[in-house]
C-alpha cells in the first residue's frame, strides 16, 4: 500500500514534475514474469525515477547503510526505502555478497522485476565503469532476461554530493532484452560471468553514450580522492 501511495500520489508525480522524463523503449520491459533491469548509476535519484515510470513494481538492491542510520531520522529513512520496494544489501564482500545474491534470486523466483546497477556505486564523474558480476550470476542461475537501461541527464541534475536535484529534463532509455541461455550451468565460471557482465555493460553503454572506463567505480573514486588529497597536501607544504 505504501509503495502504491508513494508511486502514484506522493513521490511519482513530484519526480515527473521535476525531471519531466522522456521515456524510450518501455515496451521492452515485460508486462509479467521475472526480469532484471540493469542500468547505469549516475545519481541518488536513479533508484526512484525509473521505478516511477515503469508500470510494474521494481525491487532494487540498496546499500545497507540506508537502513541502519541512528535515531528517528535513521528509522524514517529505513521505512522509506522499504516502502519504495528496496531491500538492504551489505556490500562488504565475502558472505555479504552471497547474501545479496540470495536476496536478488528470491525476488526473481517470485516472478518480479529486479533493478540493479552493475557498477555497484554511483559514478563520481558521469562516466560508465566496469560492472560487478553479480548481475551475470543471477541472470545465468534463473534464465531470466536482462533489460539494459540508461539514465541520461540525472548526473547533471543531481551529481554526487548535491542534496536536492536541479529541475531539468532527463531521458530514460530501455534496450532490447538480453538472454544468456547459452551460459546455462556456468554460473560459477569466472570467465562466463565476466563475459555476460561485459555484454550487459556494453548494451548500457550503447544506450547511454557515456565514456567507458575499465575500472570499478569504487576504485576510480578512491584514486580520484587520493589525488585530490595529494594536491591539497602539496599546496600546503
Amino acid at each position: 500500500m505504501f509503495y502504491q501511495v508513494l508511486k502514484y500520489i506522493l513521490l511519482g508525480p513530484l519526480l515527473r514534475l521535476v525531471f519531466r522524463p522522456r521515456i524510450e523503449g518501455l515496451e521492452h520491459v515485460p508486462e509479467e514474469g521475472a526480469a532484471i533491469i540493469a542500468g547505469n548509476h549516475l545519481s541518488f535519484a536513479d533508484h526512484f525515477v525509473m521505478p516511477a515510470i515503469v508500470p510494474r513494481r521494481v525491487t532494487f538492491l540498496a546499500k545497507a547503510e540506508y537502513f541502519t542510520g541512528p535515531g528517528l531520522k535513521g528509522r524514517l529513512t529505513a521505512a522509506f526505502f522499504r516502502g519504495v520496494g528496496q531491500i538492504p544489501v551489505d556490500r562488504s564482500g565475502g558472505h555479504a555478497s552471497q547474501a545479496a545474491l540470495a536476496s536478488g534470486l528470491s525476488v526473481l523466483r517470485k516472478g518480479r522485476l529486479l533493478g540493479i546497477c552493475p557498477e555497484g556505486t554511483r559514478s563520481h564523474d558521469g562516466r560508465l565503469y566496469k560492472g560487478r558480476t553479480g548481475v551475470a550470476s543471477m541472470a545465468i542461475r534463473t534464465g531470466v532476461p536482462v533489460i539494459p537501461c540508461a539514465m541520461i541527464g540525472t548526473f547533471e541534475a543531481q551529481p554526487t554530493g548535491r542534496r536536492l536535484p536541479r529541475a531539468r529534463r532527463i531521458t530514460i532509455r530501455f534496450g532490447t532484452p538480453l538472454e544468456f541461455s547459452r551460459y546455462a550451468g556456468l554460473s560459477d565460471e569466472r570467465t562466463a560471468l565476466r563475459a555476460v557482465t561485459d555484454e550487459i555493460m556494453y548494451a548500457i553503454l550503447k544506450l547511454s553514450g557515456q565514456e567507458y572506463v575499465d575500472l570499478y567505480a569504487g576504485e576510480a573514486k578512491a584514486a580520484a580522492q587520493a589525488r585530490g588529497h595529494g594536491r591539497r597536501g602539496s599546496g600546503g607544504s
